[in-house]
């Protein structure tokens, strides 16, 4: 069973994956652009439970307090490369501003195309107008369309492999966990992550609701 956001618009993502996505997704196959899938993830210093089958009752130690490790990350569709700004506060326009010149550096030789959700400091007009000074084109999701935004499987990959089901008695010790997870994306877990991020996006038509 999977969940699906109940204010999704089921015909606008499918009209935006179509008419947008697909299209822009060929022309980054076709190296006519550098396509970036951008969001934040936010780690909280908590457990995250995993399954596990077992004949006893199995517990996992929680940290006390709610320290985050926030991410800010675009992953690049075609190669997966990973761009990142971190911080131990809060992600808001003055990062996405500073993700933004870290791309313009790193990236000089194609147009730049960002794909992100409605994210309101995001979505704000100090952005809009670094990503124009820039030259970087932002692309903004339909609401309610975490499916249509592939950096959304390396999240919830980094949350599996190092996360759940895990005690990290030291923030320090949580948040180096999750950096040298996303360190490794091109090394130790290239082969798995060749497959989870396909650019090939679900959308929830002709799907059947569970009343």
């Amino acid at each position: 069973m999977k969940q699906i956001p109940a204010k999704a618009d089921v015909e606008a993502q499918e009209t935006f994956k179509t008419q947008t996505l697909e299209p822009l997704v060929e022309q980054a196959q076709q190296q006519q652009i550098h396509l970036f899938f951008v969001d934040a993830a936010h780690f909280v210093m908590l457990p995250f439970l995993g399954y596990l089958y077992s004949l006893t009752v199995r517990y996992v130690k929680s940290a006390s307090g709610r320290k985050r490790f926030n991410v800010l990350g675009a992953l690049n569709a075609i190669s997966h490369e990973l761009v990142t700004i971190s911080n131990h506060s809060y992600i808001n326009a003055l990062s996405v501003g500073e993700l933004l010149e870290k791309l313009h550096q790193l990236y000089r030789d194609l147009p730049i195309v960002l794909v992100m959700d409605n994210a309101r400091y995001q979505k704000c007009q100090l952005v809009l107008e670094k990503a124009q000074h820039l030259n970087i084109q932002i692309i903004f999701l339909p609401p309610y369309s975490p499916n249509l935004n592939l950096i959304e499987r390396l999240w919830k990959f980094v949350k599996k492999e190092v996360l759940y089901n895990e005690y990290y008695k030291e923030y320090n010790k949580f948040c180096t966990a999750i950096s040298d997870c996303l360190d490794q994306t091109h090394t130790t877990h290239k082969a798995a992550l060749e497959t989870l991020l396909t650019p090939k996006f679900q959308t929830f038509e002709n799907v059947t609701f569970n009343p």
